[in-house]
């Protein structure tokens, strides 16, 4: 691993020049992208083999499981974290969180590969609300009705939940706004956190070395970085009524992943999530290993043979004697037909301060991308699989990557979204906010 400084972001700054300065002497930019693949290329990507230790999720449920995960629910042990910084570039629709069905070029909803058999909904009859929201107020909405069902005040429940959403730079102060217009989902203001991911500008070589320069686009080191911004001093926040920031030292931070059992990673374009957001099978499974010293579940999940997507391959390393995560940024381009397994990016961290403190002090690997003439750095998130002991988890039958990557999943997304709405009583629980968005 490199050595990184996570005090601060302008130490994680320092750090990347550093790493350049170190790998890249004598080096031009152009020198470096004919470099790129071998440099970011797992080192035993020659010996990867079939994954072979693959824990099938059902071989362990037991309804004592599940009932467990709903009582972690229902107590607040379980961090809910959001990812959305991302700029949907493949989609070409802007920051992800503000994708609205109502507002997609006409181009988009047409037939392709990943169209729901039923036919594409016409947009125009969907709620009136952004993906972030959707998101976000589907986690609400299933956690009111657990609570109802176990016979529990839903605000007392609503009150215990710990969620970071994480946005980005520009969409910062028109996404905060509008979570004040909704009252905080109902969640205490304490309790619902942001960190705004920076971008950084590309790093180019000068006289002195390499530098940051201002003269490039600035672009986000992706979700690892995000990762490890979390780790820092008072980079996590929330908002009092009044729109005031107050900012979290590392320790209160970490105080509130303490109290929790579970955290779970969602990202906001996976479809299946829209009308099935608490996933009891796999948060029981995520605290059944943390009992036995696991500090990381990934869900495996089949690629789409029709409409294969690049991700992170799950492999066996037999130096390593386990299954593997590979991230994309380290397959030295592998093409998309040949990841038949890959995360789901539905990450579970048991006792989520141990695998975080382990991220603090020892950091992940730092890949690199080349664009628009300068270098930037690409962590990823999966790369957290190589701190910790970690499972490969994959279901009885297999499922295959369900999200809204291009343009061409599109109908599939908005069948998705039809879908939501048309859950019992869901278009009420949002009427109240659903005009705003």
């Amino acid at each position: 691993m490199p050595c990184l400084d996570l005090t601060s972001l302008e130490a994680y700054a320092e750090s990347c020049r550093r790493i350049a300065d170190e790998d890249f002497d004598g080096l031009g930019v152009a020198e470096v992208a004919a470099q790129e693949e071998d440099y970011n290329a797992y080192p035993r990507l020659d010996l990867l083999q079939p994954p072979k230790d693959l824990l099938i999720l059902e071989d362990h449920l037991t309804d004592a499981l599940r009932d467990r995960a709903r009582r972690a629910v229902l107590d607040g042990r379980v961090f809910w974290e959001h990812a959305a910084a991302g700029e949907a570039t493949r989609l070409k629709l802007g920051p992800k969180y503000l994708i609205h069905p109502h507002r997609l070029p006409p181009s988009y909803t047409g037939a392709g590969p990943a169209a729901d058999p039923d036919g594409t909904p016409d947009p125009r009859g969907l709620l009136p609300m952004v993906l972030g929201a959707r998101h976000l107020w589907q986690l609400v909405f299933e956690i009111t009705r657990l609570s109802e069902e176990a016979g529990r005040d839903p605000k007392t429940v609503l009150a215990r939940q710990k969620m970071l959403v994480i946005v980005n730079e520009r969409e910062r102060n028109h996404i905060c706004a509008r979570f004040r217009r909704v009252n905080f989902l109902g969640l205490p203001p304490d309790r619902l956190l942001f960190l705004v991911q920076p971008n950084f500008h590309g790093l180019t070589p000068g006289p002195e070395g390499w530098r940051f320069d201002a003269q490039t686009p600035a672009r986000l080191h992706n979700h690892g970085q995000m990762a490890m911004q979390k780790t820092m001093d008072r980079q996590v926040f929330h908002l009092g009524r009044d729109g005031r920031e107050h900012r979290l030292s590392r320790a209160e931070f970490f105080g509130l992943l303490d109290e929790c059992a579970d955290l779970v990673s969602y990202n906001i374009e996976d479809l299946d999530y829209l009308t099935r957001a608490l996933d009891f099978d796999t948060i029981g499974q995520a605290l059944r290993l943390g009992d036995q010293g696991y500090g990381m579940s990934m869900e495996i999940v089949a690629n789409n043979p029709e409409h294969p997507v690049k991700g992170g391959l799950c492999a066996h390393d037999p130096a390593l004697g386990r299954d593997v995560v590979v991230e994309s940024f380290r397959l030295r381009g592998l093409e998309p037909r040949r990841i038949t397994h890959l995360n789901k990016n539905f990450n579970h961290y048991p006792h989520p301060g141990l695998i975080f403190r382990r991220l603090h002090e020892e950091g992940i690997f730092m890949p690199v991308t080349v664009k628009d003439g300068a270098v930037y750095f690409q962590p990823v998130q999966g790369d957290l699989n190589f701190l910790v002991k970690t499972a490969c988890l994959a279901r009885r039958v297999p499922t295959v990557l369900h999200s809204w990557k291009a343009p061409e999943d599109t109908p599939a997304a908005l069948a998705a979204m039809a879908r939501q709405d048309a859950q019992p009583g869901f278009a009420d629980f949002v009427a109240a906010v659903a005009a705003k968005d």
